[in-house]
């Protein structure tokens, strides 16, 4: 069943019957995908295994610069490229 609304306020309901099940359809692709996605991840995922989680001792090194002035900090810098990682909405 698809529900879709052609107009606001008004909802149109069509019932589709399919001549296979889903699951048999679309198997081969979502197969197909996975192991084009593992292939192309794998090196990836296993860097990212062997990388730390975080870098303790860099934190609180950088913590430290910033807190006695030594790293600048730019506010509006940041506000800037957040927007534009996060699109300007």
């Amino acid at each position: 069943m698809r529900i879709s609304s052609g107009a606001p306020g008004s909802m149109a309901v069509q019932t589709v019957t399919d001549s296979a099940p889903a699951d048999t359809v679309r198997a081969p692709a979502r197969v197909a995908g996975e192991t084009l996605q593992s292939a192309v991840m794998q090196p990836a995922l296993q860097a990212m295994k062997e990388m730390p989680d975080m870098d303790h001792e860099k934190v609180a090194m950088l913590r430290d610069a910033l807190a006695k002035g030594e790293l600048p900090f730019n506010a509006n810098k940041l506000a800037g490229l957040i927007q534009r990682f996060h699109g300007e909405h």
